[in-house]
């Protein structure tokens, strides 16, 4: 008993010399501090989220889960509701999907693929370049370009081809949601293209030579071959881009005309929840006012995370089914 017990100090000094080479050494003071880091992410998060739910608490007591589908959004009376500007959101950054992943898709395929070494590195430059613009800029260059062409041009010939639909019918203002998602396709692309084409690089070269050994084409080695193979990146990409057209503000603000109301035409004007908020906000008085705008701020985050969310769930799925083919 006596020999275990005067073991166990020296036990313990051989930890605590063990502990004390590794802080010299640099490894324990490194993982310390970049778990510190870390958790800093989750603090800040933490409040967030903590900030605009006690923040909309008076809107959230008054209206409940009624705010989400109410269409009134009076300052005056007190009435508030989220319904058009989360539908404003949604159609503004749907549309901007949909112009935008296609060309940025090509155009990654188009810089990582087929273009030269020099042609390649000039565009990603322009390319990023155009990434670092603020928004602002591109609602001002909308205001003087895209409207006027939406009022003479685009919104009449939309209208005389597809205006037997609900989506393009109505006055053409020049403003409204198809505008606004044309802007924000302009202002996502950058995000699409750099980290698809970084993707498709990634991709290793013995794919591309083994496709081109049996027989491929370069369009068939890049389309069966290398496309699929980056496609987590991609669809990463595209998240990553939806999530961003979600939360723009100013441009959109400046060419979506800021109707309050629900239109079905796509030519129509509306509103977005960042946009109202940027507009309102300085000028809202009273209790409920301002916590009506801070639960919209709450409504958009929950909205980016369950997107966020899905992105994930639906790479984890695209890898399962990878993984089960291999």
């Amino acid at each position: 008993m006596a020999s275990a017990a005067a073991a166990q100090p020296e036990y313990n000094d051989t930890r605590v010399t063990a502990l004390f080479r590794r802080l010299r050494n640099g490894d324990e003071v490194a993982w310390l501090i970049t778990l510190l880091f870390a958790i800093s992410v989750i603090v800040i998060t933490s409040l967030l989220v903590a900030e605009l739910w006690f923040g909309s608490a008076a809107s959230r007591d008054k209206f409940g889960l009624g705010f989400l589908t109410s269409k009134l959004w009076n300052p005056v009376t007190e009435e508030f509701g989220a319904y058009p500007f989360l539908y404003g959101t949604v159609v503004t950054s749907g549309l901007a999907l949909l112009i935008s992943v296609p060309i940025g898709v090509g155009a990654a395929v188009f810089l990582s693929e087929l273009a030269g070494g020099k042609l390649s590195d000039a565009l990603t430059f322009l390319v990023e370049l155009l990434a670092s613009v603020p928004s602002v800029i591109y609602g001002l260059l909308a205001i003087f370009t895209i409207v006027p062409m939406m009022r003479q041009y685009i919104g009449p010939g939309l209208k005389s081809v597809l205006g037997f639909t609900p989506l393009f019918q109505g006055p053409v203002y020049g403003v409204g949601y198809l505008t606004a998602g044309i802007v924000l396709s302009i202002m996502i692309l950058p995000y699409i293209i750099s980290v698809s084409r970084e993707a498709l690089l990634a991709v290793p070269r013995e794919q591309r030579e083994a496709a081109l050994a049996l027989g491929a084409t370069k369009w068939e080695s890049t389309w069966q071959i290398v496309v699929p193979f980056a496609r987590l990146g991609i669809i990463g990409s595209i998240f990553l881009a939806f999530s961003r057209a979600l939360g723009e503000t100013m441009a959109v603000t400046m060419v979506i005309g800021n109707d309050m109301a629900v239109h079905k035409s796509l030519l129509a004007p509306g509103n977005t929840i960042a946009a109202l908020i940027a507009s309102e906000f300085n000028e809202a008085i009273g209790a409920v006012h301002p916590a009506a705008l801070i639960e919209l701020g709450l409504v958009l985050f929950v909205l980016t995370l369950l997107i966020n969310g899905l992105a994930r769930l639906l790479i984890l799925i695209t890898t399962s089914k990878g993984s089960a083919k291999a």
